[in-house]
This record gives structure tokens, sequence and C-alpha cells, in this order.
């Protein structure tokens, strides 16, 4: 005699009526479950469980390490959080809080650190890919997209530009290019220059670095060199881009200073170029040029980690201690009068300066006094 056969759910089912009664439990409880997985939320519900998670977020607290080591990096963790792993929507609505100055023109954002400005490979959400939904959030939802201005890589912090049409971002950008703005960074570094205060120009390449990883670093094209105690002309290199730096330096100790630079020019990592190969004094947290033929955390003296509160093995949970401090936009369109732009600086950078030793000038001290 045939087998009986039942149709569960589309699928056909062929087996005698003793084993019936498993075979039914096992393939049906799988498919009633999904269907009530796919059951559509109610707005009310779905608000609900929203709330339910952000205040779970809120209420769990992570362990405290009794190892001031660790401790020490869970505070840099929690202050260099990066941002790319968060919906659009909330790194939006961060942007907001950050806003330094708005006019019908431009709108002037505080960036925060460990955000690239651009997709590229392994960018999961970059400032660009926000624009439209911020300009929604400062102009209601008929907005049209921000646009941007210049850029700032990946680990700096500070002052950005957005314009809210193409025009206007095309004339700021030609303000950038001509050099008609003023830039003022400032930086932690490790050791201190001498001179305190100078010029460095020096021009920068792309250059295929040799070691046990094959990468492009930017580096010095010198015009000059010494040779047997003479100065000889180099032959310049095509690809050499002009590059000036000035700098000086507002606070110091024995092994690191606080200085404020000024680019010239804009040459891609003309600051931290200039000062690790041309100062010799890298910028702390610089892990790519503070050694030419190495990727590797950046080496640091025993003092200045004994400060830090870190070993030499957690050196590589120091962020990049450069800061896009000031920015001075000249008259444009129906402003008359120039824009100064001044962002405070990000809490690790605070932080870093009082374990270090390094003062902050007064007025500047009261100004991140009263933004914190």
């Amino acid at each position: 005699m045939a087998a009986p056969r039942w149709s569960v759910l589309g699928f056909w089912i062929r087996g005698n009526s003793q084993g019936l009664g498993s075979v039914l439990i096992l393939i049906s409880k799988p498919f009633c479950s999904a269907a009530a997985a796919s059951e559509p939320l109610n707005a009310q519900r779905l608000a609900e469980k929203l709330k339910a998670q952000k205040q779970e977020q809120v209420t769990k607290k992570e362990p405290v390490s009794t190892n001031p080591v660790q401790r020490r990096v869970q505070e840099l963790v929690r202050y260099t959080q990066q941002l790319q792993r968060v919906h659009p929507n909330v790194l939006a609505k961060a942007l907001t809080r950050g806003i330094l100055h708005q006019d019908k023109n431009l709108v002037v954002i505080n960036k925060p650190y460990g955000l690239p400005v651009h997709g590229g490979p392994g960018v999961q959400l970059c400032i660009s890919d926000v624009l439209p939904i911020l300009a929604k959030m400062l102009h209601g939802h008929k907005a049209e997209p921000l646009h941007l201005c210049h850029r700032l890589d990946k680990e700096t912090t500070g002052v950005m530009v957005l314009a809210w049409d193409k025009d206007m971002a095309h004339q700021v950008q030609e303000l950038f290019r001509t050099r008609q703005v003023v830039k003022k960074y400032w930086a932690i570094t490790v050791r201190v220059p001498t001179p305190s205060a100078g010029v460095v120009d020096i021009p920068i390449m792309e250059k295929e670095a040799q070691g046990q990883q094959q990468h492009h670093k930017m580096t010095l094209s010198p015009s000059y060199r010494m040779e047997d105690g003479k100065m000889v002309k180099m032959r310049s290199s095509r690809n050499a881009q002009v590059a000036v730096t000035q700098y000086q330096v507002l606070s110091s100790t024995l092994s690191s200073a606080l200085m404020e630079l000024h680019p010239i020019t804009g040459v891609k990592h003309q600051l931290r170029v200039h000062l690790s190969f041309g100062l010799d004094c890298p910028v702390l947290g610089d892990h790519k040029y503070s050694d030419w033929n190495r990727l590797a955390p950046q080496k640091l003296s025993v003092g200045i980690l004994k400060k830090l509160g870190l070993e030499q093995s957690k050196a590589r949970y120091i962020p990049l201690h450069l800061h896009a401090r000031q920015l001075i936009l000249p008259a444009l369109g129906s402003r008359k009068e120039e824009l100064n732009l001044v962002c405070k600086l990000p809490h690790f950078f605070v932080r870093s300066l009082r374990r270090l030793g390094l003062e902050m000038p007064n007025q500047d001290q009261s100004k991140n006094n009263e933004a914190r």
C-alpha cells in the first residue's frame, strides 16, 4: 500500500501514520515562528521597543578595570569612539550639536575624530554621506544637500566649512586654492623643536617606503643637502609640491610641546610630514609618520608613557593630536566682514595636555572650560 502524503505549508511529506505526529511538529514549528516574526510591528510597539533598547544602552555600564593602564585605554577608546558604525541619522544629529556657525550661505561644523570626509575602501560612513540628512535637519525636508568646501584627514578634528549651494562651495574652494583663508592648527608633539618658532619651507612628494609592509607615504623632497660639509643643490623631482608651514611653540616641557601651526600651502599630510621629518617632532599619536620605514604604533619615551598612564604595548590607542583650531574666511557674498571661526579642543586633547603638563594660553583655557 502506498504511503499516505500530506501537504504542510507548500511542502509534500511522505511517511507512515506512526511517524506523522513528530514530522508535523518538526516542520510546522519553524514556519509558525517565522510567520510570527514577520508579523509587522505597529508604530507604538516599534517606538516602545526602540526606547527600551536605547534605555538598555544608557544603563549598561562598562566594567571598570582595576588595572590603571587598562582604565586609561578604556578612557581613550571612550573619548575617540568612531562614528562610522552608527546610523546616518545619529551621525547627522551629532554634527548638529557641534555647529560653530550658520548663516544663509554656510554651515560650519566641528569635525569629530576618526570620521572620514569622503568614502573609500573600508569606509562604512563618512561626512559626505550624511550631508543630505544634515541639511533636512537644519532646513526641513525640502532642503537641498549641503556641499563640502574643503577636507580634513580622518584623524584630524576641528573646523570644517560646508555650503548651502554649489556656487558658494566653489567660491570658498577658490579662496582655499588661492591661499586667502587663514588656517591655524594646534598639535601636541613628541619632543620640542629648535628654534621654538620659524618656517619650514621644504617640498613634499609621495614615495614608496621600503619596509616589511609595502606602502606609500608623503615625504620631504629638499632642494639642498649637505655633502662633505658643503651645501649642494639637488635635482628637484617633478612630483614634488611646494610646501610651507609656519610654526610656534605655545607651551613645552622637556619631552613634549603644544604647537600652533599655520600651513601656507595645502599639500596632503603637510603638517605631519614637516613636523616629523622636518623638525624631528612627530605629532603625538601619528602612527604613520613617526617612522619612515615602519607602519607600527608610535615609539614613545618612558617619561611620556608614564605621564599618559600607558605602556608601549598600548600606544596604538593614542589618537592623533592634530586639531584644526581656527579658520579666518575673508568677506564673501553679502557678508562684508571676515568670518573668524574658532573650535574648542576635543576632550582627549585637553586630557593629554593636562597629563603632559602643557599649558594653554589663558584666553583659550577659559574658552575651553566654558565649552565643556
